[in-house]
């Protein structure tokens, strides 16, 4: 597990930070936003750069709050860590994909949309964290059932009426 080799974020108790299959994932998603950022810079019309200074923001805010470790020359890092934790997974989706979508708005280019499409994906998942467990197949034929079985018995009951 990742909590033996790196601090938790925050000081956190070992194991509830990041899983270790995503802390790849996220630090991927820091190069994609960044370097697509970089590349955004790389011209003269402005609000491409608008876009690109945004995305590598949005790349250092990113790193910052899921892979703390990755900044320990920064003294809050834990700090903001801690605090991002402490967030509901649909806040956390709000807030990732607000922060990709305004590159995309500002500047509309491949790059804008290559470069955020990992965060904006992160916030999906997040928001589909929020959603929660999906129920078993039991239980839902179980409800089933007993909407079919209500049904059954207000069409007998009609039909009792009628006669």
């Amino acid at each position: 597990m990742i909590s033996h080799r790196f601090p938790s974020p925050g000081g956190l108790p070992a194991g509830s930070g990041p899983s270790s299959l995503l802390i790849p994932a996220l630090v991927s998603c820091f190069q994609a936003c960044a370097i697509s950022g970089l590349f955004s810079c790389i011209t003269i019309h402005p609000l491409n750069i608008a876009a690109g200074v945004w995305m590598i923001t949005n790349a250092f805010v990113l790193l910052l709050c899921e892979a703390p470790f990755c900044c320990p020359f920064i003294e809050f890092a834990n700090t903001v860590a801690a605090t991002v934790d402490r967030l509901r997974s649909w806040q956390k989706a709000v807030f990732y994909c607000g922060m990709a979508v305004v590159p995309v708005v500002i500047s509309l280019t491949l790059t804008t949309l290559l470069g955020n499409a990992i965060a904006f994906a992160t916030g999906v998942l997040y928001g589909l964290s929020a959603l929660g467990k999906k129920g078993d197949a039991i239980s839902y034929a179980r409800i089933q059932q007993q909407k079919q079985q209500a049904d059954e018995e207000k069409l007998a009951g009609t039909l009792e009426g009628e006669l």
